[in-house]
């Protein structure tokens, strides 16, 4: 169960780091530069990083292999961050794009069930 709980961690925090980075580029880019608009977002990705780092503890601690860990949070990064981006920007990723994309996702597979 403690892994499971890990898992979670790495993406939840994964996805309010990524949600917080997605968000602030978006609004800074409509505040004209404004700092001030960013501040929500540095407490979000405060509360993420805390995830990661408490998700990464116990991870290792019951997995006992950082490399697994280290899949697991591109893993996230990796399903997360495109989706996110789409949601929240409502752009087509480019070709360039969707072949990185579809290159990571065998590379974290193959890390975590070889």
């Amino acid at each position: 169960m403690s892994k499971i709980v890990a898992v979670g961690e790495i993406f939840l925090g994964e996805a309010l780091s990524i949600i917080a980075e997605l968000v602030a580029s978006k609004q800074f880019e409509k505040a004209g530069a404004n700092l001030t608009t960013l501040l929500p977002m540095f407490l979000l990705i405060m509360i993420g990083g805390v995830l990661l780092v408490y998700g990464y503890a116990l991870g290792y601690m019951h997995l006992k292999n950082i490399w697994i860990i280290v899949a697991i949070s591109v893993g996230a990064i990796l399903v997360v961050e495109p989706i996110l981006a789409l949601l929240l920007f409502r752009e087509v990723p480019t070709i360039g794009s969707l072949i990185g994309l579809a290159l990571g996702a065998p590379g974290m597979l193959a890390a975590i069930f070889l």
